[in-house]
């Protein structure tokens, strides 16, 4: 019987264990240009002895960016600043992919270029969720994002070629492969949604065309990596509760039938991996059963999940088989070395909330190894 700490096969990429350390926004990056930094290039290197690890959300152009300090993937700064990361994290013999991000309508406009409306499938704004806007030096507040505009057919084709070219950015700064953000309200959400996409034209209406999005940013990248080298993260959620609305920004009308059809379509396209983000607040509901086995079914490649997740619960669920690999957010940023203490038993180091998001090393890098 497989356990969490035997190699196991993402593609063509051996990884030596099931630990995976999944996108975490730490808002870290050097001003101004959101540049990766020497910083950032020590935390990674930190939990390199993850399996396998995916950068935080990374803003593919200006527009992509809805929260501050978090980094880029479109500027020559920002891919030499990658280029340290990945360098040192493959001298530790570690394998990272950059998660490509685009928050589209969930930004405001002073994160925006020249300070227009953030972009969307519809002008529809996102009413109950928070965006994080610098107020000052290493200062910022949140607020509501802003209203957006529609994109037109023309303007989505060329941000599907944005996708592109941030995953060839993303080979240039020597990454292993990408993530795409396809969770959490963001744009390529926004377009499968009905309650955010409103559209009439090819992009909207029927679920087919509402996924069209998602499946011509795949087919762009997998031009770049290979398919093998992409990955897609959902965040499926099947209860409307106020805290789930606040989480999202929108909820899916039918979540089981949308999602299942959306992982036929990835797999039909031979993605690497599929990496699902469950409720991770306190008392938040379990994914229904009949969705993880049904999953199981129609996708091949191996899955990814995260979200409050422990040793015993990871175990079981890939005794099970509905899982692969397993992401530990919260307890990965605490605990650098959290492989080794996972597999033997070590206490954990407690998480410190006030610094999880900007500041200095304190939160960030100054946690300590167990020994």
């Amino acid at each position: 019987m497989s356990d969490l700490f035997s190699p196991v096969q993402l593609g063509d990429l051996q990884l030596k264990n099931r630990i995976v350390l999944p996108p975490l926004t730490r808002c870290r990056s050097s001003q101004p240009g959101n540049v990766p930094n020497d910083l950032m290039c020590e935390y990674y290197t930190q939990r390199t002895s993850a399996g396998f690890m995916v950068t935080e959300g990374t803003q593919i152009e200006p527009r992509g960016q809805g929260y501050a300090w978090t980094p880029g993937i479109h500027s020559a700064e920002q891919i030499e600043g990658w280029k340290k990361i990945t360098a040192s994290v493959h001298a530790n013999n570690g394998i990272i992919f950059c998660q490509l991000w685009h928050v589209g309508r969930v930004s405001h406009v002073t994160l925006q270029p020249n300070q227009q409306a953030p972009i969307a499938p519809s002008a529809i704004p996102a009413t109950s969720v928070n965006v994080f806007i610098e107020t000052g030096p290493q200062q910022g507040e949140l607020t509501k994002p802003s209203m957006p505009r529609a994109l037109s057919i023309e303007e989505i084709q060329e941000v599907v070629q944005l996708y592109k070219k941030a995953a060839e950015n993303a080979k240039t700064a020597g990454f292993d492969g990408v993530e795409l953000h396809c969770a959490n309200g963001y744009l390529v959400n926004q377009f499968i949604s009905a309650h955010s996409n409103q559209r009439d034209d090819i992009y909207g209406g029927s679920l087919e065309n509402r996924l069209r999005f998602l499946k011509e940013i795949v087919m762009a990248v997998s031009e770049v990596f290979g398919s093998e080298r992409v990955g897609v993260r959902f965040a499926p959620l099947f209860s409307s509760t106020d805290e789930e609305r606040v989480y999202l920004g929108l909820v899916e009308e039918d979540p089981h039938h949308t999602y299942i059809e959306a992982c036929k379509l990835l797999n039909d396209l031979n993605i690497g991996y599929l990496s699902i983000a469950e409720a991770d607040w306190d008392n938040a509901p379990d994914l229904p059963v009949s969705f993880r086995q049904e999953l199981r079914q129609v996708f091949t490649a191996p899955i990814i999940y995260s979200g409050k997740y422990t040793l015993e619960k990871a175990q079981y669920m890939l005794d099970q088989g509905w899982g692969d690999l397993f992401g530990f957010g919260r307890p990965f940023i605490a605990n650098p070395d959290l492989p080794a203490r996972l597999q033997h038993q070590w206490p954990l180091n407690e998480l410190d909330p006030t610094s999880m998001y900007g500041g200095t090393e304190k939160g960030y890098t100054y946690y300590p190894y167990y020994r």
